[in-house]
């Protein structure tokens, strides 16, 4: 078989088959087949994880034949995708409706049943993560049957299948909890960090979504600023980028030049500090309005590995001076941002923010640089304050490592255990994570 990989380039395997059901019944009979030949099924969809919990030996499940707007209930402004459908896909078939995503991470390549299962998220203390505006899914179990699930029905899957990480079946379709169609004004300013850290949990209360960047060996954060406005009510002279604006800005700097600028870090390391005073300089300095998912989402086409972590809110700052100190101390060079966002407490089992209002801080390497002194002396950092971390990034736990962070990881694995039997849904990572 062809060799497959993630986004980034660096996740590879190469799986015995690769499957690309059509229908959901198609899925059912590859589920039964592998648990009666005792055969692994593992789903896949854009990729985006940075982890291996995508990678398998057996059966590659894709679900791009799986794809499309299913259902729109109107009166509770519900919508139904199918498991396969991309988060860029999905504002155009929302739009006849009138509808949006309450909220969006800045990346929106990932199918819908992979963006939850892995617990991915935008920024907002008012908002959880894609899957808080999940109300129902639709799975594919262990034996091929076909399992639906809400607050109401099945509500012990539900409660730990939104956050499933591949390992309770493959979900063939989601519910979102769907909003009236909203702009955002965006301002970006390049501010001294001191201040930023200083001001943090006032930032993340008084605005609908805070976020920054800080170029390690400066002291200067990016920040942005998202405020909701309903469709038409934008401040007076606040519009959306031309064209020849976002070119420069997402195309050009953000992408073209900062991909130019690693190439020359790569390969004259001493550089790095300088370049990213400059690089601080060169963007987030502007202010506009549109459709939310315009401004929520942005292009990536510099390949990098990422970890991030989630943490108490209240710990970021705190985190943030150790991370520095930690680059300095150990005379690290480090050419990409960091970036710090929030997100609401929820009650999903293996949610990063479950039982607690969560700072996520995300470290980022250029993928032609090996990552893994500065990424393993973050994740000390990090976990020194109760850190749990995305289940697509980067990390080096362990099973024994997440009983003290998830309080209902005994729960998770007692519907697995009924989901998926003979294991047909496991692979290296969730052996490795999963007691």
């Amino acid at each position: 078989m062809n060799e497959w990989r993630n986004w980034a380039g660096d996740q590879r395997c190469r799986p015995s088959a690769v499957a690309r059901p059509n229908t959901v019944a198609e899925v059912s009979v590859l589920a039964a087949s592998a648990a009666a030949s005792g055969g692994t099924l593992k789903a896949v969809g854009a990729g985006h994880s940075f982890t291996d919990i995508a990678l398998t030996n057996g059966v590659q499940v894709s679900l791009d034949g799986l794809s499309g707007l299913l259902k729109v209930d109107r009166t509770g402004n519900l919508a139904t995708f199918a498991g396969g459908t991309r988060l860029y896909e999905i504002p155009a078939l929302l739009a006849p409706y009138g509808l949006a995503m309450e909220n969006l991470g800045d990346v929106d390549k990932q199918s819908i049943a992979g963006a939850i299962s892995t617990g991915t998220h935008g920024t907002g203390l008012k908002f959880g993560g894609i899957a808080a505006q999940v109300q129902a899914l639709t799975l594919v179990d262990g034996s091929g049957e076909v399992v639906h699930c809400s607050a109401t029905e099945n509500a012990e899957i539900f409660a730990v299948a939104r956050v499933g990480l591949g390992a309770l079946g493959i979900i063939t379709s989601v519910t979102l909890q769907c909003v009236a169609t909203f702009m955002l004004h965006a301002v970006e300013r390049p501010e001294p960090l001191a201040d930023v850290l200083d001001s943090w949990q006032q930032r993340i209360s008084d605005h609908d979504h805070f976020e920054f960047y800080w170029f390690p060996h400066t002291d200067l954060a990016l920040t942005k600023t998202n405020t909701r406005y309903a469709v038409g009510t934008l401040p007076e002279g606040i519009a959306p980028l031309s064209t020849a604006a976002r070119l420069i800005d997402d195309v050009l700097v953000s992408n073209a030049l900062f991909s130019a600028l690693c190439n020359v870090t790569g390969k004259v390391p001493a550089s790095i500090s300088q370049v990213n005073k400059v690089a601080s300089k060169l963007t987030g300095n502007r202010e506009f309005g549109d459709m939310s998912h315009k401004v929520f989402a942005t292009s990536r086409s510099v390949r990098f590995r990422e970890m991030e972590y989630a943490l108490p809110v209240e710990a970021i700052p705190a985190a943030l001076d150790e991370l520095d100190a930690m680059i300095t101390r150990r005379g690290l060079q480090i050419s990409f941002p960091v970036e710090v966002r929030s997100a609401a407490a929820d009650t999903m089992a293996l949610s990063t923010a479950n039982g607690r209002q969560s700072g996520y801080i995300a470290i980022h390497q250029h993928i032609k640089t090996v990552p893994f002194e500065y990424f393993r002396a973050a994740e000390e950092i990090f976990r020194s304050h109760a850190g749990r971390p995305h289940w697509g990034k980067w990390h080096f736990l362990q099973s024994k490592d997440f009983s003290a962070l998830y309080p209902d990881l005994e729960k998770f694995c007692k519907v697995r255990d009924v989901l998926d039997t003979k294991r047909i849904f496991s692979n290296a990572y969730l052996d490795r994570v999963l007691p």
